[in-house]
């Protein structure tokens, strides 16, 4: 597996402040993946579930903490699934983000 290409893993977390108000934050972390395509069934099946499915991240599932979104090139991307490929591969199935920060 070619794991040549950094992405951001972005995880968000809620808390309370002092005055009771619920304050977002979020946390970026680098790993290297292998970038494809999705299959043409995935972009086809996503496409009649209202999504719309844009590339597959392939790494090591140890890297991965269960984020719901990282950062690709500039771009914020959803994971909607995963995949356990094998015991130590996972694949990260994913669309755009609107409207998403870029922090």
């Amino acid at each position: 597996m070619d794991r040549s290409t950094v992405i951001y893993l972005i995880s968000v977390t809620q808390t309370k402040n002092e005055y009771g108000v619920w304050e977002k934050t979020t946390k970026q972390r680098k790993v290297y993946v292998e970038v494809t395509s999705v299959s043409q069934s995935e972009w086809f099946e996503g496409g009649r579930a209202g999504l719309n499915p844009q590339f597959r991240f392939r790494m090591f599932c140890y890297d991965y903490n269960g984020e719901t979104m990282l950062k690709y090139n500039g771009k914020v991307y959803a994971v909607y699934r995963t995949y356990l490929d094998r015991k130590e591969v996972i694949d990260l199935y994913t669309e755009e983000k609107k409207g998403a920060d870029e922090n």
